[in-house]
């Protein structure tokens, strides 16, 4: 195995499954632990080597990541295998004592802190470590799901389900969960799986706010990242950290690699998109379900209506969660999803301040003008009838409804759905007579046939003469659009954006023609014929799912969010109504026309209605009427018309008193699907009955279940504060830590070798050397080039980053509104950002091979600070205890090092240093004595832990065995084979997880105490 960094293109093909156990070899003697703790040092073909992680690798042992210590490999990232390289833990009872002559003891202070950081937390923390040090609000709901997930409580793996109302940050807590699965050592390998459209925004939301690179894997990403890897082989080996749309990574191109390759994490973003069983989305979910440990589902409508399909993610969850997919209660699952709205407690608690309350949804009402009456009385008369009892033309009962809808779009989008289905009906007509020549005599029914689609036929030509004869000037509704374009102050010289939906292409190419125009826009030249509205200077932009591509379509949405750009209008379909962001700087929606859904209605509003909105959301619907007589309400006696309020405005009024009673639609209808929820209420409507009754049908229905299921599922969390890990630290923050670091390392001055400059506003700005150049080219690389972080031919690169969170919130702010880009021009460090991670190993190799700093300090015997580990059959940590063994030679003791421990030994900047030690020998000579005295108390650590973790993990492995036997009796199609292979994995895992391996310990330093000069100094 090669000792260079592309050794990792190993990792894909090892075929090492770490979720599946059995593979795991028999022993691990030779090495003295259950794998190899992060940040110890190794041996490795003579070398030493820092440990980064470990992965139980099947039959090739264990794969080890490494950073090289030694002069020969220093910075060299490498992975070797246990199997075919002896892979030698130094015994920590040889650990050579050094001097450490750095002011106050600076080199050891480091070595302490980078120890500390570079330990992963242990399995039973459950406590939250990184959440102060992001760049978002601390809304305390934005937690939850972090918190959850890595409960341990009746799942082993960290799986949830993130099912929160549009618009609550679920980006953000994924973040969250991410980093804090980095800082837990199980994030390591993370892919994103996302819609092609919102891709890039998450790609950026997750280094904005979190320092998490993730690699673009899609069309254009490969083709930008194919010089750094070999053709044909394995990208995902070679990017630890990914981001990809779900359409690319489904292609034929990727299947094998996936079977081949393993994750830490998984996350699936608008996972309802997966849950149909025979599709390659589903069968690309379930695949990556089994090849991950943790995975993370989004979705605000995680299913389609039926249990089925809400059992479907669920089950990737957690196999042994459901028995009957069928039928299931909400309490047996509510340690696998979460689900707020913005009425939950906790939720608007948090968001005081942070989010702008909606104003009303009104609607506008338009009446119609003549000629718009005369098609009004063609659909009343023909199509449909306003006596029940009298039949349509048509045939078909959807296609008078089809017609309604688009004429209450525009006449545009009318004529556009009859030349459709007269291009339907001709079609069917000349098969009919191709049919009836080959026949000697045509049956009667043909012949009927033959007259309804002519009937229907000649009745589309006078619907389309009477739509044809509509002039822009007689549109009523344009004209109402335009009146609320400028009273919302639309038009040149103004800022204000406003975004308009519609659902017909038709409707949205026509308005970007002439609304621009007649608001006083200028035109110019049109580079496009296609897109004649492009000649008003990009003013006006038309996103939809037709001819709009993927790329189009991002680059449409960052321009609308970018207040620089010229775009003052975005004319859309429902493209835009699921994740994407147009809230940054617009917050007035209009409907031209509204979808017979609620769902639709909801996610509408949410693109500018969600978590960071300053400006209160202002939503209008054009309500197109008609004063011809049509139907009466049997039950209230008041007539109906044929026209947006026998549906649109009801269901405008019904989405409002959802939001603010229930928090989402969902529980309205009790559907969930905004394509069955229409379907369902156009057949209610051809039954004659009302939206309301409608609404209650449905709701009294087999899908009031599934309401349930989708109600405040964690709203109530069993305690107000989000617990928080406790971690040593020696540094009062991560800054100061950078500071000290860089100091250390960078000799004589970091100023002169990275050309380091400090700017009053708390930027750093510096040259990034060659090993922390490799780390940066997982960023983006369109953040790359456009911040010139690598090196060119006449430049040298340049990082720029900040410890200040607010400097990064007002750059970011800028970013999005002034500049033409919406990344920001400088970076925040979090904990897990990449400078942070390379200067933490840089800190590491300054204390050498096998070797722990001897510092002075407050301490009245010598003091030996030992690290102590245990590991599951996994490789990661289930014990991580920090120990100062002191006191006696014959009556050690073992004190927690805590930073109250840390301040009380005087460990910090006022340290008085010692260049030499007054008694190296006896200090020395008392090493083996002090690890044999930590090793004693870690193995009753361990004792006490394999209790907690059989007491945690004994409910779920009788839950597994119970779902083994109850499957056996069901008809769910699961089979008997594939429950006991599911279940057998599951009991592998929980076995993996309780098994405990010989304790590591590491001697980190020795504390010497000081004389009574030092003392009086130090004090």
């Amino acid at each position: 195995m090669s000792v260079e960094a592309e050794a990792v293109s190993g990792q894909g093909d090892a075929g090492w499954d770490a979720w599946e156990p059995e593979h795991a070899p028999v022993s691990r003697r030779t090495t003295g632990a259950t794998g190899y703790a992060p940040g110890s040092q190794v041996l490795i073909r003579d070398e030493l080597w820092l440990v980064r992680n470990s992965q139980d690798a099947g039959e090739d042992g264990w794969m080890v990541e490494v950073t090289g210590v030694s002069s020969f490999v220093r910075g060299t990232e490498a992975v070797f295998y246990s199997r075919l390289d002896a892979i030698q833990v130094l015994d920590p009872r040889e650990t050579r004592l050094v001097p450490d002559d750095s002011p106050h003891h600076r080199r050891g202070r480091l070595f302490l802190e980078a120890v500390m950081r570079r330990t992963y937390l242990p399995q039973t923390e459950h406590g939250l470590a990184l959440v102060d040090g992001f760049l978002m609000d601390q809304q305390v709901h934005q937690l939850r799901p972090a918190e959850l997930a890595l409960s341990l409580e009746k799942n082993p793996q960290p799986r949830i389900l993130i099912a929160d109302v549009v618009g609550l940050g679920k980006t953000l807590e994924i973040g969250v969960l991410l980093a804090e699965l980095i800082r837990r050592g199980r994030g390591e390998r993370i892919l994103v799986v996302t819609p092609q459209h919102v891709l890039e925004q998450f790609q950026r939301e997750l280094w904005t706010r979190f320092a998490i690179p993730l690699v673009r894997l899609d069309s254009t990403g490969i083709q930008r990242i194919q010089q750094d890897i070999p053709a044909g082989r394995n990208p995902f080996a070679y990017f630890k950290r990914a981001i990809i749309s779900v359409d690319t990574l489904k292609s034929d191109v990727y299947a094998h690699h996936l079977e081949h390759t393993n994750w830490d994490a998984v996350v699936i973003d608008e996972s309802h998109n997966l849950v149909n069983r025979g599709t390659k989305n589903n069968e690309l979910a379930r695949l990556l379900a089994r090849k991950t440990d943790a995975l993370v589902l989004a979705s605000a409508t995680p299913h389609n209506g039926r249990a089925e399909s809400f059992a479907e993610l669920i089950r990737m969850l957690d196999e042994a969660a459901i028995t009957n997919p069928s039928k299931y209660e909400v309490e047996e699952l509510e340690h696998l999803y979460i689900r707020r709205t913005k009425t939950s407690a906790e939720v608007r608690d948090s968001l005081k301040g942070a989010w702008a309350d909606r104003g009303p949804s009104q609607p506008v009402h338009v009446p119609a003008g003549e000629k718009e009456l005369a098609v009004f009385r063609e659909l009343a008369t023909c199509w449909i009838p306003a006596d029940p009892g009298q039949p349509s033309v048509s045939r078909h009962q959807l296609v008078p409804y089809q017609l309604l809808k688009s004429f209450l779009s525009s006449h545009k989008a009318l004529l556009e759905t009859v030349r459709t289905r007269l291009a339907t009906l001709e079609g069917q007509l000349a098969a009919e007579s191709a049919k009836s020549g080959r026949r000697t005599a045509g049956p009667v029914d043909a012949a009927a046939r033959e007259a309804a689609r002519q009937a229907e036929r000649a009745a589309l030509l006078d619907l389309r003469k009477a739509a044809e004869q509509i002039q822009d000037e007689d549109s009523a509704k344009l004209a109402a659009l335009l009146d609320e374009l400028r009273a919302m102050g639309v038009g040149p010289g103004s800022e204000t954006r406003v975004v308009v939906f519609s659902e017909r292409i038709p409707t949205l190419k026509w308005l970007a023609e002439a609304v621009p125009a007649a608001l006083g826009f200028q035109r110019g030249a049109g580079p496009d014929e296609n897109k004649p509205w492009l000649a008003f200077g990009g003013v006006v932009q038309v996103m939809h799912g037709e001819a709009t591509g993927d790329e189009e379509q991002q680059a449409i949405v960052e321009k609308f969010g970018l207040r620089d750009d010229p775009v003052r209008i975005l004319f859309t379909g429902d493209v835009a109504s699921e994740g994407v962001n147009l809230h940054q700087q617009c917050h007035r929606l209009i409907h031209f026309d509204l979808p017979w859904s609620l769902i639709r209605i909801e996610q509408r509003n949410g693109r500018i209605d969600r978590y960071g909105q300053r400006h209160q959301p202002v939503f209008r619907a054009l309500i197109l009427t008609s004063d011809l007589p049509w139907r009466t309400d049997e039950a209230t006696g008041q007539p109906r018309t044929l026209d947006d309020r026998l549906v649109g405005e009801r269901l405008l009024r019904r989405e409002e008193e959802a939001h603010k009673i229930e928090g989402s639609v969902e529980a309205v209808t009790g559907l969930h699907r905004a394509k069955e929820e229409e379907n369902r209420l156009t057949q209610d409507l051809i039954a004659g009955r009302t939206v309301e009754e409608s609404i209650k049908q449905s709701r009294q229905g087999g899908a009031a279940f599934l309401s349930g299921l989708l109600g405040q599922v964690g709203a109530v969390p069993e305690h107000p504060e989000v617990r928080r890990a406790r971690v040593p630290r020696l540094f009062p923050s991560t800054a100061d830590y950078f500071d000290e670091a860089l100091r250390q390392i960078c000799r004589p001055n970091p100023e002169d070798q990275l050309a380091l400059r400090r700017d009053d506003d708390g930027t750093i700005a510096f040259e990034p050397p060659r090993d922390l150049l490799y780390r940066l080219k997982a960023l983006p690389k369109s953040y790359l080039d456009e911040q010139r972080i690598m090196p060119r031919k006449t430049e040298p690169g340049r990082i720029r980053i900040t410890f200040s969170k607010d400097l990064a919130d007002r750059r970011l702010r800028a970013a999005r509104e002034s500049s033409t880009s919406q990344w920001p021009n400088v970076s925040y460090v979090t904990d897990v950002h990449p400078v942070l991670d390379w200067l933490t190993d840089k800190v590491l190799v300054e204390v050498g091979r096998h070797q722990a700093p001897v510092l002075a300090a407050a301490v009245d015997s010598p003091t030996f600070l030992v690290q102590g580990i245990c590991s599951n059959a996994l490789g990661r940590p289930t014990i991580v205890e920090w120990m100062a063994v002191h006191g006696a030679p014959d009556a050690l003791q073992v004190t927690p090092v805590t930073p109250e421990a840390l301040e009380g030994f005087g460990v910090g900047p006022t340290m008085p240093g010692r260049a030499v030690p007054r008694d190296l020998d006896g200090l020395t000579e008392s090493v083996p004595a002090a690890i044999d005295r930590a090793e004693r108390h870690l193995r009753d650590l361990k004792e006490a832990y394999s209790e907690e973790i059989e007491a945690i993990l004994a409910p779920y492995r009788k839950r597994v065995v119970r779902w083994q036997q109850e499957a056996m009796f069901s008809s769910d199609g699961t089979g008997r084979s594939g429950v006991n292979l599911s279940a057998g994995r599951r009991l592998r895992l929980i076995k993996s997880l309780q098994t405990t391996g010989e304790p590591m310990l590491r001697l980190l330093a020795v504390l010497e105490p000081l004389d009574a000069a030092e003392g009086s100094t130090h004090r």
